[in-house]
């Protein structure tokens, strides 16, 4: 079997609702547009975890977090754990990381052999919520509502300086490798950091959207007290009582963010045309690590079990599966085993460990009914909650909070709440009885407490005294770049053209 190249285009906090067959036709997304067309589309994809660390940890290893300790974005993802590149670069492949993906400890690769940028977020235990604490807000890295009323124009802030740099080198990456100088297949992964707030847009995007029809969203605000038990912890994470939210902020919210869609856009379309204009094939992968709810119910960012915040977009275009809409629910769980199925690679190794298993049947017109899983044990929680999508219906259980039931073809905007329902009883106890059976909340529980402990002990040693961060400095080997001396000009100028001269 002829080893196919894989790209893998990876956003933060892209609300899944407006992928529900590739992006919304109302969005100034071309880029994306045209990969959806040759795509097989997952209208109903979810995050193993609505949060970043975790999300991305069990993207990488097919692993929920309850399995591979990544309970939150301060929690170590160990060494041991394979991840898709362990997998494919163990078959041959090189593999490449561009951008974010949030790994927090001393390994810093995870199987990539090489990584191009350094992240965006900090690879210590600094930012540990503690169950030990329930209410307290961490005023120096928790998300407060200040990324709504700040929303606007700027032609540069933080992340657009990363994202610029992820694409710089994704982009010289690909053309790098079209050279020929290593005949392996490869893996890159190209992982941006918008449209994840703070909610700011360069003009040339914030114009695209000046008379668009979506900038309020479909469920205004919920007064506090009829929120979910829930949903009342994330507002008080948020230090909601702070801010007076007002509907321009919120459509000025709402626009940057669609506004960053449209820059991403730009940025993958440079990505794709270094691709085709250096005659590369190439698997094609785009996905999130979560959602953002956007002003639903008055809930903005992730952490949270509602589809806005959990259903992410997932396109594969892949010569072994066909293009189209797939509506049975599936999971960012299920990327590492797909990329191997794809790539020829076995798991059989760990497969008793890893509950993610392949989507290409379902590209192949194999219907699939088994639940889907998610977890979060992190900021705004103070015991694990855990959720399960299973044919139409979803089901949230945590040991703090009433059960919730959710007919999702019915109530898209999981308004009514059917747990205690006389009619829905039946239903409620089968898939709480799958809950169940593949939880322990209280071992779950021992378990997320103790990780924090230990991790509160050691980061506060560590800053004692003399520090070593763990962030991830990119070295570059200026002597092997350009033209250097102990070069002969005239084979560099050759090697380094594609295509080649006469």
């Amino acid at each position: 079997m002829t080893q196919p190249n894989i790209l893998i285009i990876m956003v933060d906090q892209l609300n899944g609702t407006l992928f529900s067959d590739g992006p919304a036709d109302w969005l100034h997304a071309p880029n994306l547009r045209k990969l959806a067309e040759r795509s097989t589309r997952f209208a109903n994809a979810y995050t193993a975890s609505p949060l970043c660390a975790p999300g991305r940890a069990a993207f990488m290893s097919g692993q929920l977090p309850s399995q591979n300790g990544v309970y939150d974005n301060a929690a170590e993802f160990r060494s041991d754990i394979p991840t898709y590149a362990h997998h494919l670069r163990r078959a041959g492949y090189y593999t490449c990381l561009s951008g974010k993906m949030h790994f927090v400890g001393p390994d810093q690769l995870h199987g990539f052999e090489d990584r191009l940028t350094t992240d965006i977020y900090p690879a210590d235990f600094g930012w540990t919520p503690d169950y030990r604490k329930p209410g307290e807000r961490i005023d120096w890295w928790y998300h407060n509502m200040g990324s709504v009323t700040g929303a606007g124009v700027a032609e540069i802030s933080n992340q657009m300086e990363y994202d610029d740099e992820v694409a710089f080198n994704a982009t010289q990456k690909i053309y790098d490798l079209s050279r020929g100088k290593d005949d392996r297949p490869w893996c890159v992964t190209v992982s941006f950091t918008h449209p994840h707030d703070p909610y700011v847009a360069r003009k040339k995007y914030w114009d695209l959207y000046e008379n668009c029809e979506h900038l309020m969203p479909e469920i205004g605000p919920i007064p506090y007290e009829d929120h979910d038990t829930h949903s009342k912890r994330i507002f008080d994470a948020n230090d909601w009582r702070k801010f007076d939210i007002t509907e321009e902020m919120v459509r000025r919210a709402r626009r940057a963010y669609f506004a960053n869609i449209s820059y991403l856009d730009d940025k993958i379309g440079e990505v794709m045309e270094a691709l085709e204009t250096s005659r590369q094939d190439a698997i094609v992968m785009f996905v999130s690590d979560h959602g953002d709810m956007l002003g639903a119910r008055g809930l903005w960012f992730k952490m949270s079990f509602y589809d806005g915040s959990a259903r992410v977009p997932l396109m594969i275009c892949a010569p072994d599966m066909e293009p189209g809409l797939i509506n049975d629910p599936v999971s960012t769980i299920d990327v590492c085993p797909t990329l191997c199925d794809l790539a020829g690679v076995s798991m059989d190794e760990v497969m008793p460990w890893t509950t993610g298993q392949s989507l290409v049947p379902q590209g192949q017109g194999v219907t699939r009914d088994a639940p889907v899983a998610m977890e979060y044990a992190a900021e705004a929680s103070y015991a694990p909650m855990v959720s399960l999508r299973y044919g139409k219906w979803k089901f949230n259980m945590c040991s703090l909070d009433p059960d919730q039931l959710f007919d999702m073809d019915a109530d898209p905007h999981e308004l009514t709440n059917l747990a205690e329902d006389p009619e829905h009883q039946g239903t409620r106890m089968t898939i709480r009885a799958k809950a169940e059976a593949r939880w322990d909340l209280d071992r779950f529980d021992q378990d997320v407490r103790a990780s924090q402990a230990r991790r509160w002990v050691v980061y506060e040693a560590l800053r004692q005294g003399g520090y070593y961060p763990w962030d991830f400095q990119p070295l570059q080997k200026a002597s092997e770049r350009y033209m250097r001396n102990h070069m002969d000009l005239n084979v560099l100028e050759e090697n380094q053209r594609f295509p080649r001269g006469e």
